[in-house]
């Protein structure tokens, strides 16, 4: 499994509909309005999109509150973190982390320098600063996917001199923002800086995995430069039409923080009943599991045949089949697996 979402490989391991605790998205759906949109947007298919996404950009800015110049998009997060590492000569990452982080510099050709987290999946900035080299392109998940820790701000800004001192780049996935706590905002806080950029998407918070709209704040200088390398029309109209109602539903925002929370909470209280399980603390809309008996395997097994897929993490690299990882999802859904959980013998 390379990544979460593949229920079409495993649709024959129950008969009915099977539970996706491998993939992260929004439980309760994308926000109300967005079908209306959708219907309206059919007839601008027939037209090429606005090459320079002037309307796109002008929205997502006013969501980001920063300024349409420094707003870039793309076909998903992914094309985004394609097209600026192809920008870089060599890639610094931390591992475990988001395997595409890896994968698709080494696909452009590009030097890989993989780093390992602590023991509790902390950056070690002493680590990174020894490591980073001028030109440089650090690659960070804020929060970081599987293990669910969002970066904090004090250690953010110690990670962002080390990539001043150096004179690297800060690329920060934070595709999952929206779920975390609210403690900092990474571009409220970068605003003005000219080595960092951060991106974020439609396809977690606002259940749009289908859309592809991938979108990032950086300097206007930063944006120009990769104007200069992305795919024309990588953002195709109906995600230009999502961009006119999803920033605006601050009811659904809310309420998605909301529930997330509380969801998250009520899994990590019931897993700590678990003792064969051992929870990670996680900030995000999944949780990252070791197993302290069976495997992912044989957990994997047990539980889609009784209509639940989660997430073997294995082929995270710097974990191995004692781990996976589950989302947060419906109160119903998280009852049931938790229950199956523990009816482990």
């Amino acid at each position: 499994m390379i990544h979460g979402g593949d229920l079409e490989t495993y649709k024959n391991k129950y008969n009915g509909n099977i539970i996706d605790f491998s993939s992260n998205i929004n439980p309760l759906g994308p926000p109300k309005g967005l079908k209306e949109e959708m219907d309206r947007a059919y007839f601008e298919l027939c037209a090429y999109p606005d090459i320079y996404y002037r309307e796109l950009r002008q929205n997502i800015a006013a969501y980001l509150k920063c300024d349409a110049s420094q707003v870039i998009v793309g076909s998903g997060a992914l094309d985004i973190i394609n097209n600026v590492s192809f920008m870089f000569k060599r890639i610094v990452v931390f591992t475990p982390c988001f395997s595409e982080y890896i994968k698709r510099p080494a696909v452009l050709g590009k030097d890989v320098a993989k780093l390992p987290l602590d023991e509790n999946f902390r950056i070690d900035t002493a680590k990174l600063a020894d490591n980073l080299r001028s030109g440089d392109l650090l690659i960070l998940g804020n929060p970081n996917n599987p293990t669910g820790l969002r970066i904090p701000e004090e250690t953010l800004m110690r990670i962002y001199y080390a990539v001043v001192q150096s004179k690297a780049f800060l690329l920060l996935d934070e595709a999952f923002f929206e779920f975390c706590p609210e403690s900092y905002d990474s571009v409220e806080v970068f605003k003005g800086s000219h080595d960092v950029c951060v991106i974020r998407a439609a396809t977690k918070f606002f259940a749009l995995p289908g859309i592809r709209l991938g979108y990032g704040f950086a300097s206007s200088e930063f944006a120009k430069r990769y104007g200069n390398i992305e795919m024309p029309w990588s953002v195709n109209s109906y995600a230009n039409a999502a961009a006119r109602c999803i920033f605006k539903d601050s009811d659904y925002i809310e309420r998605t923080k909301e529930y997330i929370k509380k969801e998250r909470e009520y899994i990590q209280d019931e897993l700590s009943e678990i003792k064969w399980i051992r929870a990670f603390k996680s900030d995000a809309n999944f949780i990252l599991l070791k197993l302290l008996e069976y495997d992912e395997d044989i957990v994997f097994e047990r539980l889609i045949k009784n209509g639940i897929m989660i997430r073997k993490a294995s082929n995270f690299e710097g974990l191995d089949a004692s781990f996976i990882r589950i989302a947060v999802k419906d109160h119903k859904s998280n009852k049931k697996l938790i229950g199956l959980l523990k009816e482990f013998k």
